[in-house]
């Protein structure tokens, strides 16, 4: 019953999850703490509103909230000239705008850093609308970014289309559907586990099986 897909942009689209892991690493190293990085890629998808206090405990959140999430900033930052989209990003986008579909690009990121990616695929000559972390209270596993995607085009009936266990609970949460693929490194049980209603190994291999997707047509 879709007409809008809503895109995540962070792993989604764009390759970003592993400098976000090291990103968050440093950010914890500043203040003494460390964390695995395999364990701080587990997290990426899930806001930094929720990042600290589940990757770096709740004392952590309590004193250096705010400042560790200046800091993941400030660190992603010097890593944001690696980024690259992923094979297919701009094609399967094209492909599903020209089977009528409202297109909403969706990230929880800093202004600045959408604004990079959004370049990086020239999202903008596509999408209908995009959000950022300034577009919801609180960010995934919470549905507020979903919804506020959703928002962005009047009437619209969405359906998700992420890369992390996060995305597609936010989504669940929403009351939409959603499908992953497997850029964030999640299995497909993982993202099944989660509310994902269909898996696909990369962007490649999901535009090529649209037409037994939700995302054939627009109803």
């Amino acid at each position: 019953m879709a007409d809008t897909a809503i895109f995540d942009i962070d792993g989604t689209l764009v390759d970003t999850n592993y400098q976000h892991a090291l990103a968050w690493y440093r950010a914890f190293r500043r203040y003494g703490i460390i964390r695995p990085l395999w364990r701080l890629h587990r997290g990426i998808g899930m806001g930094g509103d929720h990042f600290v206090g589940e990757l770096g405990g709740e004392e952590a959140e309590r004193e250096h909230g705010d400042e560790l999430r200046q800091a993941q900033t400030e660190e992603f930052d010097k890593l944001i000239g690696e980024i690259q989209p992923f094979e297919g990003a701009r094609e399967l986008l094209e492909e599903v705008k020209r089977r009528g579909f409202h297109l909403v690009l969706a990230s929880s990121g800093k202004a600045k850093h959408v604004d990079t990616f959004l370049e990086l695929i020239d999202g903008r000559s596509l999408a209908d609308a995009w959000t950022t972390s300034e577009d919801a209270e609180k960010s995934k596993p919470d549905p507020d970014l979903v919804q506020a995607a959703q928002d962005r085009v009047e009437g619209a009936r969405g359906i998700m289309i992420g890369d992390s266990i996060w995305d597609a609970e936010a989504a669940k949460r929403a009351g939409i559907p959603c499908i992953a693929v497997q850029t964030g490194g999640f299995a497909p049980e993982e993202l099944t586990g989660a509310g994902a209603i269909e898996v696909f190994e990369s962007l490649v291999d999901l535009r090529n099986a649209l037409d037994r997707t939700p995302l054939g047509r627009p109803d």
